[in-house]
């Protein structure tokens, strides 16, 4: 099985042109037969906290039609982030279709300090078989936190995807975080980032892939676009940058 990680410059609350930055990587990981793709985190809008009750939507949205008929079509599972619609406030979601199956949100669980002013917070885990492998998403803070990862562990989780929004600051102690998060539960770790800027700062790429015992085994830019993919079957890293031809 491939599965993918993306690293993508968002623009700035504007879905539409959002969606076609998602289509052409997704057109890449099509070409390479990847199994599931993952974004980074509110991808479908940019990481705009200030923005996201405006723009919160469902995973119903006939303008993510595009995104199942592709799953129908090619047997690929995509995770995408988006702002959804909460009780009171949106939440941070990662909507995830898969082919010929109805569509699910998964929903960040833990807010880090702040998000709490715009967001509120998700209560249902969500896991996702494909193949042999059980996949855990996780969106940015929350992978920080060791409930959540222990909870993935229990549900005999064996791939830990994070999508996060991390900017230059903070991405050293994000990368060596998750690197001892796979060595500790000896899980495959995968993380998609943004390049470019979001939440107003300029976000870190370095999207990448860490194997059972906590190495670094691929690993993109700070500035290209583009997907880093993973094989289960050979171990083998491939880095797919730039538009599909």
């Amino acid at each position: 099985m491939k599965i993918s990680v993306a690293q993508i410059k968002p623009f700035k609350g504007d879905i539409e042109k959002n969606i076609t930055a998602h289509l052409k990587l997704i057109e890449l990981a099509i070409e390479a037969q990847v199994s599931a793709l993952f974004f980074p985190e509110l991808s479908i809008t940019g990481y705009e906290a200030d923005l996201a009750k405006s723009l919160a939507t469902t995973q119903n949205d006939k303008r993510f039609d595009v995104f199942q008929k592709i799953c129908d079509s090619n047997n690929i599972t995509i995770g995408f982030g988006a702002p959804t619609k909460g009780t009171s406030k949106p939440l941070v979601s990662m909507v995830l279709f898969q082919p010929h199956k109805n569509r699910l949100t998964y929903s960040k669980q833990y807010l880090y300090k702040g998000e709490e002013q715009y967001f509120e917070k998700g209560n249902e885990p969500c896991y996702i078989q494909l193949e042999n492998h059980k996949i855990a998403p996780a969106i940015c803070y929350e992978s920080t936190v060791a409930d959540h990862s222990e909870a993935a562990i229990s549900q005999s989780a064996t791939i830990y995807v994070a999508a996060v929004m991390t900017n230059k600051s903070g991405i050293h102690k994000k990368l060596k975080g998750l690197s001892s998060l796979a060595k500790k539960h000896k899980i495959i770790v995968l993380m998609s980032n943004f390049v470019g800027v979001s939440g107003g700062s300029e976000s870190a790429g370095k999207t990448s892939i860490w194997n059972q015992k906590g190495d670094l085994i691929g690993q993109m830019s700070d500035t290209d676009e583009g997907l880093l993919i993973y094989d289960t079957n050979s171990d083998l890293i491939t880095l797919r940058t730039g538009q599909s031809n």
